[in-house]
């Protein structure tokens, strides 16, 4: 089979779907590779690096299996193989247009933010590789940003204390972002509405804060579900009281194909201290506090929050890699004795497989 390595052209998009690496196991099991020439610059792998691993640079768009992470334009899909396989974060819950265009030109394409919550998935799943740079990063922009230093230091000048760091949402961002702010010497802690994250959290030297009525809202595959309308409002009650002596607030709470729900309000960042920061990870979809702009930095009352898109771009190695070896695990899921294998009765193939032989499977 042949393989596709696309250049991203989203703007501020630096990784690559395939790395040098990817590239050596693939030609070992018979495959041809074709990268486009600058495909992995921006994420540090040289055209030269993937011409030493076995693959031929030139034009992906005519592999029988593309792969690449952002979806592509209607004019990327135009470019196609008509009846070739697409791999790639295709945002199917908000993607109807595109997903009609795929089926269109018969693409058996794949969306890997859809991977089922199991263990037979874990070394696929791409939301958790990126959720992990994601959380790392958002520390890094909220100790640049803050007036404070993170850890308390001892000088001459006296005791500085330390940052008080609150993570909201403990999935896999916030257990990075907690680790990471307690490796800068932060005091941290962390609250998320699944109290079964508890012990993780603990674990990581934070510590859990808990509504005095705790709410159950776990779903399938510990995804966290949506809150009942009073729920919300005790939850939003709790949070208001918990930011008001924060330093830093990062969130990172989502709802698998839903808006962001909203955990700080206006009110709330009203309350909070002169100088505080607030790095909300959930921009993209609406935002966790009510005043993020996505992309943007916004200040209000002394508050500066930050709402940061594609964070895991920023770190385009580290990133590039996991999402490679992510996908490489799909592949040898799907790809056996040399050609596409799909069994629609297997949870994975069902549930991330959204167009074929000219249908739109689920959107």
């Amino acid at each position: 089979m042949k393989f596709g390595v696309p250049r991203e052209t989203v703007a501020g998009e630096r990784r690559v779907a395939f790395i040098p690496d990817t590239v050596v196991k693939l030609v070992k099991d018979g495959h041809e590779v074709v990268v486009e020439p600058g495909a992995g610059v921006a994420a540090g792998f040289t055209d030269d690096a993937y011409r030493s691993a076995g693959a031929r640079l030139g034009d992906p768009w005519t592999a029988d299996v593309l792969c690449k992470l952002q979806k592509p334009s209607a004019a990327e899909v135009s470019k196609l193989r008509e009846g070739a396989a697409l791999i790639g974060l295709l945002q199917a819950a908000t993607s109807a247009d595109l997903l009609g265009q795929l089926a269109q030109r018969r693409i058996t394409a794949f969306s890997l933010e859809l991977l089922p919550r199991i263990t037979r998935a874990q070394a696929m799943d791409v939301l958790s590789s990126q959720a992990t740079a994601a959380g790392y990063k958002a520390v890094l922009l909220a100790a640049e940003t803050t007036p404070k230093f993170f850890p308390m230091l001892v000088t001459a000048a006296g005791t500085l204390s330390p940052a008080r760091v609150l993570i909201l949402g403990a999935g896999v961002a916030g257990l990075q972002a907690i680790a990471t702010a307690r490796r800068l010497g932060a005091i941290v802690s962390a609250f998320d509405v699944r109290a079964a994250v508890k012990e993780q959290v603990e674990s990581l030297g934070a510590k859990f804060l808990a509504m005095e009525e705790q709410v159950q809202a776990e779903g399938a595959g510990g995804y966290a579900t949506e809150l009942s309308e009073d729920q919300h409002r005790r939850e939003l009650e709790f949070l208001a009281r918990s930011v008001k002596d924060a330093d830093v607030v990062i969130t990172t709470a989502a709802i698998p194909g839903k808006r962001a729900p909203i955990l700080v309000t206006r009110a709330a960042v009203d309350g909070m201290r002169a100088g505080a920061v607030i790095v909300d990870l959930a921009a993209e979809t609406g935002g966790n506090c009510e005043l993020t702009q996505a992309g943007k930095t916004v200040e209000h009352h002394g508050v500066t929050i930050l709402g940061p898109v594609n964070l895991p771009a920023t770190l385009p190695l580290h990133a590039s890699q996991m999402y490679a070896r992510n996908v490489w695990s799909f592949l040898t899921h799907i790809v056996k004795e040399g050609k596409l294998q799909l069994d629609f009765t297997d949870e994975i193939t069902k549930g991330t497989c959204v167009t074929h032989e000219g249908k739109v499977l689920k959107s």
